[in-house]
């Protein structure tokens, strides 16, 4: 092993960066929703962990630094080919922009957005996310949003109301909302029929 030091704890800007990472994950109400549903199967909290995990990587590792559209592009990757989700609400935006904003102010070692991100993830703790919110899954690619964008994604302090969305149904689902035998409606992607 060619090692010129010996293994060390990450610097503290790095672990800073982290938390806000996963923080900014925990409020994202698209990937709340994914997990919540197990989109991504029953480890869908543990691909939540490694999706952090990757994106810091990402930031650790290339020069220069990860930009929002490569971490916008990361994030709805990721929702495709492990939660089975196509995310067309712009929500993946903001929070590339989030990310990296997080990047460049600990760098300088501040802490501001992580802590405010930190504590709307404590706040959002307990709570189900809102499933009328924004979310579009593989059974709505037909879908597309005529009247504009962006979704802040930071509807979690409660100011306003999400608005429903409307979509066109694909042929090869059934008219209505599929409802089961215990009278829910059920929310999932394609291949959960």
């Amino acid at each position: 092993m060619d090692h010129s030091q010996p293994p060390t704890a990450p610097p503290p800007t790095s672990v800073l960066f982290a938390r806000g990472v996963i923080a900014r994950l925990a409020i994202w109400t698209t990937l709340r929703i994914a997990v919540q549903e197990n989109w991504g199967g029953p480890n869908a909290a543990a691909k939540r962990t490694w999706l952090a995990s990757v994106i810091v990587d990402a930031f650790e590792e290339q020069i220069p630094a990860p930009d929002d559209q490569y971490i916008e592009e990361l994030l709805l990757q990721v929702m495709s080919d492990e939660f089975e989700a196509e995310v067309e609400d712009g929500s993946a935006e903001s929070v590339g922009r989030d990310i990296v904003q997080m990047w460049d102010e600990t760098r300088v070692g501040k802490q501001d957005l992580v802590l405010k991100f930190e504590d709307l993830a404590d706040k959002a703790k307990g709570r189900k996310p809102n499933a009328q919110e924004k979310v579009v899954s593989d059974d709505e690619e037909d879908w597309e949003d005529e009247d504009g964008e962006e979704d802040d994604d930071e509807e979690e302090d409660g100011d306003e109301a999400p608005q429903l969305i409307e979509r066109t149904i694909p042929r090869s689902t059934p008219t209505g909302p599929e409802v089961d035998e215990d009278g829910f409606t059920l929310v999932k992607g394609k291949s959960r029929r």
